[in-house]
């Protein structure tokens, strides 16, 4: 009977001893995981602090993250796990002050859901008569600072809706639902959409939104009442040595007007901008607040930057319906043309002019044709992101491919 006890209170005394090993094993792995600003480990355990419910989409090492709180944002992804670069750029003195701003909460976010246009007289940002300044300005809370409804959601798909009611600057209410859709994409994906075979050992995160806008109300959306449009924005980290690619239809300039508007902030300067055959090189730096933007009859559904110093290749991929030509145009004045508008653009931050800075970051954005729809229709815009890393000989293959540029032509831009 001794001999029993003795045997039952060993045994208990090594569970306990390899248990509390155990547990002291998982604490100094919990706190070596202790990642460097830059890398996705890091802005995920930054986040959590701050953020509810947070969402990781994942395949191999792919990662996207995802925030309900915040419209289904993507708040940034990666395509080496959590040590990987981390792509999406945040605010983080913003979200880490837990205060909510006036006029636009800009946390960031590597890809965000808005509507437009932005100004004119069919304008959701600018109370009815309201004069275009940045006083006036806001961000509807819809699109800013409310959650979206989580539907469903996967490994590697989640579904998000939003009931909302909105007026334009010109009084007209529009009833509406969006449903938001991302889904991770794995290589086999990649090589279908983009038509091309990845070269091997480039690592790669990819991933698509569907934006469903749908017309709940009773009367349509028309030129007359104005239209609403879906406007997708990526904001990406800058680098000293990044630079935006967009290749453009060329043709003559009386049909298809001129290549590219460059004075949303005051002109471009020229050495910032640079038209090499059919394709615009646009300095992203986070140095010097500009913005481009092409037509849907110059635009074509790729554009893309090249960060040198990184080795990451990033290509945008969106919807360009054959023969919409209607477009909203966000200016903020009262407009001439309101449905002549651009379907992508390209915005560089850089210092206001008090020194004050939000970045520094740049934008990739698209958006939908202006939705004429009647009660019950729908439009869906899909936007894509794929990051490529690996050597420049393997990224300057898929630049080729799919931007029609040669990497090294690129670099010698700066």
């Amino acid at each position: 009977m001794k001999t029993t006890i003795f045997i039952l209170l060993s045994h208990l005394m090594l569970f306990l001893f390899l248990g509390c090993n155990q547990q002291s094993s998982q604490s100094e792995s919990s706190k070596a995981n202790i990642y460097p600003k830059g890398t996705f480990g890091y802005d995920l355990q930054f986040l959590e602090k701050y953020f509810k419910d947070l969402i990781i989409l994942t395949h191999q090492d792919a990662r996207v993250l995802i925030s309900p709180q915040f419209q289904g944002r993507v708040l940034t992804s990666t395509a080496e796990g959590r040590e990987g670069i981390s792509f999406g750029w945040l605010n983080y003195e913003l979200i880490a002050s837990e205060r909510v701003q006036p006029h636009i909460h800009a946390i960031g976010g590597e890809e965000r859901f808005w509507l437009g246009p932005e100004g004119g007289q069919f304008s959701l940002f600018f109370q009815p008569d309201s004069a275009f300044t940045i006083e006036n300005w806001q961000v509807p809370k819809e699109i800013d600072t409310e959650p979206f409804h989580l539907l469903e959601n996967s490994e590697r798909e989640v579904r998000f809706e939003k009931v909302m009611q909105l007026t334009n600057y010109s009084g007209t209410r529009f009833n509406l639902r969006v449903n938001r859709t991302i889904r991770l994409l794995d290589r086999g994906n990649v090589r279908s959409l983009l038509a091309m075979n990845l070269p091997e050992g480039v690592n790669m995160v990819a991933f698509e939104s569907e934006n469903k806008l749908t017309n709940t109300g009773e009367n349509t959306w028309n030129e007359q009442s104005g239209m609403l449009s879906v406007w997708i924005l990526s904001m990406l980290n800058s680098s000293p040595h990044t630079m935006v690619i967009v290749p453009f239809r060329q043709g003559n300039g009386k049909e298809l007007g001129r290549v590219v508007t460059d004075d949303y902030f005051g002109k471009v300067p020229a050495d910032r901008l640079i038209l090499q055959d059919s394709v615009l090189l646009f300095k992203a730096d986070g140095q010097l607040r500009g913005k481009i933007g092409l037509s849907p009859q110059r635009a074509k559904p790729v554009a893309g930057s090249y960060d040198a110093g990184n080795k990451v290749l990033t290509i945008i991929q969106y919807s360009l319906p054959e023969g919409k030509k209607a477009y909203v145009n966000s200016l903020w004045e009262i407009q001439q043309e309101p449905f002549e508008g651009d379907v992508l653009n390209a915005y560089n931050d850089g210092p206001l002019e008090d020194g004050s800075q939000l970045g520094p970051f740049y934008e990739l954005e698209s958006s939908s044709p202006a939705a004429n729809l009647q009660p019950g229709a729908s439009l869906t815009h899909i936007h894509r992101t794929y990051h490529f890393s690996g050597s420049e000989k393997q990224l300057s293959k898929i630049a080729q491919s799919v931007l029609g540029v040669d990497l090294q032509r690129v670099k010698r831009a700066y």
